[in-house]
């Protein structure tokens, strides 16, 4: 199982959100690039990097902290956030992201999806974002009718690499994974499931470890890592045994 160490941008820093509110902003480190190197340092295998403000924006806005990430580590980078059409896929995935996250577009247009996942395979990944079961777009900021599951079962033939799944009021709250909302989605899916939202302690990552057969495939963390509840090492550990 992967761990994803998130890097979420505000206005070019690093910071962590409270249950999704820009306004709730904490700010962790002003160079995003240094504290991706602290990451691969640290031995993760993976980046997860969200453009908090390009999420409301609807097009990115934090391209040069994303670039200064690109260019200090060799760790391959999924990016979320502002991501809406086709032209700005192809040139994120062209500036060297491995993997471009659609969450907005998911809900308000599948076909976009469709297409990116038959233009550029194995690297599309559809978040799904969930506020009482129902998901969320546009940075957390609205909520449709629309279930988790009858969204992630969408895309199921599309060619989607993962679908990442955020309780949204448990996110950046310290609160616990949603352990049996992520697994239960897992189990109906056959596309590979990333945790997300409310990471606490090696506990919540030994919870989710053991349904790890039921296709969970990764689990972001951030807030943890950053105030230290959450030791890394012992985190990568647990994950890869």
């Amino acid at each position: 199982m992967i761990l994803f160490p998130a890097i979420d941008l505000k206005d070019g820093a690093c910071v962590r959100l409270l249950r999704g509110r820009m306004e709730d902003a904490t700010l962790y480190n002003a160079d995003p690039a240094a504290q991706a190197r602290a990451f691969e340092a640290a031995g993760c295998s993976w980046l997860h990097v969200v453009d908090l403000d390009g999420a409301i924006a609807g097009r990115p806005r934090n391209r040069s902290a994303v670039a200064s990430i690109l260019a200090a580590v060799a760790l391959p980078l999924q990016l979320g956030g502002g991501i809406r059409d086709l032209a700005t896929i192809a040139g994120w995935l062209e500036a060297g992201v491995a993997r471009v996250i659609l969450g907005t577009a998911a809900l308000r247009d599948p076909a976009l999806v469709r297409a990116a996942c038959k233009r550029f395979p194995g690297r599309i990944a559809v978040a799904i974002d969930a506020r009482g079961g129902k998901a969320a777009s546009e940075g957390w900021v609205k909520t449709s009718e629309v279930t988790v599951e009858e969204l992630a079962l969408a895309f199921e033939d599309a060619g989607v690499a993962a679908i990442v799944f955020t309780d949204i009021e448990r996110d950046g709250a310290l609160a616990g994974l949603n352990v049996e909302a992520t697994a239960a989605l897992a189990q109906v899916l056959s596309t590979p499931v990333i945790a997300s939202g409310g990471v606490a302690s090696l506990a919540d990552l030994a919870a989710l470890k053991a349904h790890e057969q039921e296709g969970i495939a990764g689990v972001i963390a951030g807030r943890a890592l950053y105030d230290g509840r959450l030791e890394l090492e012992a985190a990568l550990r647990l994950l890869a045994a």
